[in-house]
């Protein structure tokens, strides 16, 4: 994607043709004064700058997909898959305090995000149906993670979503996940992958897709 020219002000810096604010951003600044993110949810996370690589270098994302992104945080992916393939994007994150965060960056990139607060673990059949692709970025970082985020791909899988993307910086519960999904699932990849914006950053994608037919 081209590069702007200019950026707007200062400590904004832009990836993969969206502009994100930086710690430092005047607007970061402000909401930190009312709000206090928790879980890790206090700046954007390169992992999602994995996921928007792959998605430029396959045909997974789609014009106007469904997308639920878990552990949205500040939403660069979901801000990335809103504006790159119109998807209609819902961040779902246990924390609704980072919602504000992900609020103005959706509005700096003039893309819509719904947001919903929800525990991986409390999202149902029901929550899951009406999305085609679940995405998540560094989201699999406690040990108790791991079997969460098994049981939620078969519930998303049974429910009728067809693809589950993660990205991951190699962390030990995120490789324990890939396992169970290598060995359960029939369509399942762990892939080696890197992201050149804003800088060089190493990781693995975890690609799932759904092989049983909808009902």
């Amino acid at each position: 994607m081209p590069l702007l020219q200019e950026l707007p002000e200062k400590h904004i810096f832009q990836a993969y043709g969206i502009l994100l604010l930086e710690n430092n951003h005047r607007f970061v600044k402000k909401l930190k004064q009312h709000y206090t993110p928790s879980i890790h949810g206090h700046k954007t996370w390169n992992s999602s700058f994995l996921l928007m690589d792959y998605f430029l270098h396959n045909e997974t994302l789609e014009y106007e997909q469904t997308i639920m992104e878990l552990g949205c945080g500040w939403g660069p992916a979901s801000i990335f898959c809103a504006q790159h393939a119109t998807a209609k994007v819902t961040g779902v994150d246990r924390d609704d305090e980072v919602f504000p965060f992900l609020e103005v960056q959706s509005a700096l990139n003039e893309v819509e995000v719904k947001t919903q607060k929800a525990s991986f673990e409390k999202l149902t059949k029901k929550d899951l149906a009406d999305y085609d692709m679940l995405i998540g970025a560094d989201i699999c970082f406690w040990d108790k993670l791991t079997k969460i985020h098994f049981n939620l791909i078969k519930r998303a899988f049974q429910a009728g979503v067809r693809e589950v993307v993660i990205a991951d910086p190699g962390r030990e519960p995120f490789y324990e996940l890939a396992e169970l999904c290598l060995d359960y699932f029939d369509d399942c990849e762990l892939i080696d992958w890197y992201s050149t914006e804003p800088e060089h950053f190493e990781g693995d994608i975890l690609h799932i897709t759904n092989t049983k037919k909808p009902a």
